[in-house]
């Protein structure tokens, strides 16, 4: 008796343990299956197979009326959608040669379900018509890469970086570091720089630049440093003793131009053909060039000068320094007398008013009263690190120094 029990719990031991490895076969079979499976193709977050997509680019005076009434959606709804959503997305903000794609079903109407327009490479707006219709923004998945860069001036800083296929968006940010301190009107055959910077990608491409960490640039055979450190609540760049790169005026009210005259006691004026005073700096640029204020301060003048300044703004920064921007084509919104400007502030455009030969601004700077040269103007420093912060600072300084060493030039 008991060999016939124990008979049939062996069997029953062997059919459990059978059957546990018929299950376990077929989970694996099933787990294997679903490796296979290809992933479904997907566009923006949509499935391609599950709709009929048509892209194209915004055409100038082209609207979200346009695009969406001649996919049969009735003005009321672009009416509702455009008032309802407008925290989403102002529609205002549509711009020319943007990409846009409708998503339409694969049935007999071909009815719209999705539309979205692409805001930047990083972002885009979805407008939902399968269902409730809905306004929701969609960012891309940004990739962070760390990247070095260096070169050696030829002509500019701009084609420099060009040549090398760089983001055009990294000549304004290098600039942006070294506004107080170089000259970039100025720059000499032979200057040369390295960079520690982020580059923004999506999808494989390059769409943007984030933070330039460290910078190193030989500038007339003096070397500038420049490490980005949160000093206080915000971040800056300092040099390798810690003093700010940032000071009080920025070296030029303006960007990508060159001098076309200097300051002078005696200079042959271009139209009136006489000698007289240039008690300022002429930039030569093409017309509708953005000034910008050199540091912050009230305008106590905006008017016009015929047979002279023609457009023209004066600002008082201090009790010392006073600047004066001349020729302007016109003045940046919300510009006139009385008003309080931030250094680096848009003023105005470069223009041809008044006495002018072409196209330039003419700037000009006094102290106390007494025009000075811009061009060999000492600006005071901003604060430099804090004798707290100094250890850390001089820890990620020497970090940063170690990597711009390893560029080669």
């Amino acid at each position: 008796m008991l060999t016939l029990v124990l008979i049939i719990v062996a069997i029953l031991v062997a059919a459990t343990l059978y059957h546990n490895y018929l299950n376990d076969l077929a989970e694996k079979e099933k787990q294997l299956a679903e490796k296979e499976k290809p992933e479904p193709e997907m566009f923006l977050g949509f499935p391609v197979d599950s709709f009929n997509i048509e892209s194209g680019l915004i055409r100038s005076g082209q609207n979200l009326s346009d695009l969406l009434v001649r996919k049969g959606v009735s003005m009321s709804t672009v009416d509702f959608l455009v008032k309802q959503y407008k925290w989403v997305f102002d529609v205002r903000r549509i711009k020319t040669l943007n990409k846009y794609h409708y998503l339409t079903k694969k049935d007999s109407l071909s009815s719209l379900a999705y539309f979205i327009y692409e805001i930047s490479p990083k972002q885009y707006v979805v407008y939902q018509f399968a269902g409730k219709p809905n306004v929701y923004c969609v960012n891309k998945p940004v990739e962070i890469v760390t990247k070095t860069a260096t070169g050696e001036i030829k002509s500019s800083l701009s084609q420099c970086l060009e040549e090398q296929g760089l983001d055009y968006a990294l000549t304004s940010k290098f600039e942006s570091i070294y506004q107080w301190t170089i000259d970039f009107f100025g720059l000499q055959k032979g200057d040369k720089f390295r960079i520690i910077y982020d580059e923004e990608m999506v999808d494989g491409k390059t769409v943007g630049i984030g933070d330039i960490y460290a910078a190193e640039f030989v500038h007339n055979k003096t070397t500038y440093f420049a490490f980005l450190f949160e000093e206080g609540t915000n971040e800056s760049y300092f040099d390798e003793r810690g003093q700010s790169l940032k000071k009080a005026f920025l070296k030029a009210p303006l960007s990508f131009s060159r001098i076309s005259s200097r300051f002078s006691n005696s200079r042959l004026h271009p139209v009136l053909k006489i000698r007289r005073p240039h008690h300022g700096v002429d930039y030569a640029a093409p017309s509708g060039t953005p000034v910008f204020s050199i540091g912050s301060g009230n305008i106590i003048e905006k008017a016009y000068q015929a047979g002279g300044g023609g457009n023209y703004l004066k600002i008082k920064h201090n009790s010392m320094y006073t600047t004066v921007y001349m020729h302007l084509k016109g003045f940046a919104s919300g510009i006139r007398k009385g008003v309080q400007v931030k250094q680096g502030q848009l003023i105005g455009y470069v223009g041809a008013t008044g006495l002018a030969s072409g196209p330039h601004l003419d700037f000009r700077v006094f102290k106390n009263g007494i025009p000075i040269d811009p061009l060999k103007m000492e600006s005071p420093r901003v604060d430099p690190v804090s004798k707290e912060k100094m250890p850390e600072y001089t820890a990620l300084k020497d970090s940063l120094m170690n990597e711009l060493k390893k560029i080669s030039f």
